[in-house]
């Protein structure tokens, strides 16, 4: 098997490769369900062979990462992905039968999925593994091919990655490319038949921007500020339990963490101390934790840094959860929690992604839920709450990208429910079958034999017939 194109000298060759591709799609405009079957299994035997390699790639790109972050968040999600897709990839894949109406009779309608063509995927460094072979299982399954613009930021990954997918796809089915910005603006520029971007939303808009010539459908998967809302029903030890996990993986780096705390005035005291409790519990090694991951490079970790300062300069108390709080030279930072934190200061008002978590106190529940609904749509969306009827006013009353009810991050893992943001955290869906349907075309195909009632709604008009017909369905 001919080992598959890596890496693009320069923007320029993009084009080439591309049309490459497109050149294979249209040899082979539909692959069978074996073939798709035969695809997702190879990936998967590779994935599970190269887990080590991979996670100690991460390892190496972050300076310190738990294999088990690596294994629990990059790989065991994919190969679930796999799973379930397998399962039901024969399904999917079956024309649907629609019903035509009695005006069309006789005729018969059915939608069929076909494959997209060449999907564009752009990887963001913090989980480089299940942000690039998660949609690529999703355009596999829905018989595709791709082009993987990897992050810069991860070397030791994307080699790790090269490896894994030679074994697997020849260069006229998947083609890896690396490069810096510059490459990733060419890159979003192609005319693909869908592009998919993981990122933030101020580059998620330039993605758009660049897409928009060709007319290339998008999925853009990005961020913004998760609210954590704590009802005043919700034992404070609880929910630290529950939402902790959620900041800590990958040190706060994932797009879905909780960005700030809505909790009850008065009540913060008693969650910071909660929280520093439960973290000791977690971490008791503080940064020398070896379960306790690295911030990805030094451009991350001043910026993180640098907004912890603006904030403590304008007013606000930090509590970090350990002592000693920070690593500069290993680029580690413990979790930080701040109170009084003044609304210009970037804490409040950019994505974090990292381990500062702002707390804001609320004198009612109706005014958190102002909160929420006064900020931009969120990615994600979290409640920790016993009452059922609270419960049920969130979930109608807010909008999200996805939501968690006493539970954090784990909405993502749902291999049967739709990933996606919504209005500045992002665009569209995948995973599962959602993903099958964002990387096909849903095409409606009406057929008729040779008795056709077509022609009686042809001209010349307002024959006795026609009218009758106007009588009977213009009502």
């Amino acid at each position: 098997m001919e080992a598959i194109q890596t890496q693009s000298p320069d923007k320029f060759s993009l084009p080439e490769q591309l049309v490459r591709l497109k050149q294979a799609c249209q040899a082979q405009p539909m692959p069978s369900l074996a073939q798709r079957r035969s695809r997702l299994t190879a990936l998967k035997s590779a994935l599970l062979a190269h887990k080590q390699a991979l996670c100690d790639a991460l390892a190496l790109d972050y300076g310190q990462r738990s294999d088990y972050d690596s294994l629990v968040a990059d790989i065991l999600p994919c190969v679930m992905q796999i799973n379930y897709s397998l399962k039901r990839l024969k399904g999917w894949m079956k024309p649907v039968r629609r019903h035509p109406g009695l005006l069309l009779a006789p005729a018969r309608v059915e939608v069929h999925y076909q494959p997209l063509g060449v999907v564009g995927i752009m990887v963001p460094w913090n989980f480089p593994v299940m942000l690039s072979l998660g949609p690529l299982i999703g355009a596999i399954a829905a018989g595709n091919r791709a082009m993987i613009k990897l992050s810069e930021f991860t070397p030791h990954t994307n080699a790790a990655l090269r490896t894994l997918l030679e074994a697997v796809f020849d260069d006229d089915e998947v083609v890896l490319i690396e490069g810096d910005a510059g490459l990733a603006a060419a890159f979003s520029t192609l005319p693909f038949d869908h592009l998919l971007f993981t990122g933030s939303t101020a580059v998620g808009r330039q993605v758009m921007a660049a897409a928009a010539p060709q007319l290339t459908p998008l999925t853009l998967e990005l961020g913004g500020k998760s609210p954590c809302l704590i009802a005043p029903d919700m034992p404070l030890a609880l929910a630290v339990e529950r939402m902790i996990f959620g900041k800590s993986l990958n040190a706060g780096q994932i797009c879905v963490a909780p960005d700030y705390v809505l909790l009850p005035r008065g009540q913060e005291l008693a969650f910071i101390e909660a929280y520093q409790a439960h973290f000791r519990r977690l971490y008791p090694k503080g940064l020398d934790s070896p379960d306790y991951g690295s911030i990805i490079n030094r451009a991350q970790y001043e910026r993180l840094t640098a907004w912890l300062a603006e904030a403590k300069q304008a007013g606000a108390q930090v509590h970090p959860c350990a002592s000693p709080a920070r690593d500069d030279g290993a680029r580690r930072l413990v979790p930080h929690l701040l109170t009084e934190v003044p609304g210009h200061c970037q804490l409040m008002q950019q994505e974090i992604f990292g381990p500062l978590l702002p707390l804001v106190p609320y004198d009612s529940i109706e005014e958190a839920i102002a909160y929420v609904a006064a900020r931009p749509r969120p990615l994600a969306l979290y409640l920790m709450s016993l009452d059922e009827t609270l419960q049920s006013r969130l979930i109608r009353e807010t909008h999200a990208g996805g939501m968690a009810i006493n539970e954090c991050l784990f909405q993502v893992a749902a291999d049967d429910a739709p990933f996606g943001g919504i209005g500045p955290s992002g665009m569209g869906h995948y995973h599962g079958h959602e993903g099958f349907l964002t990387f096909s075309k849903a095409k409606t195909v009406l057929r008729r034999g040779r008795f056709s009632t077509g022609n009686l709604i042809h001209p010349p008009y307002r024959r006795w017939y026609q009218q009758l017909m106007m009588a009977l369905f213009l009502r």
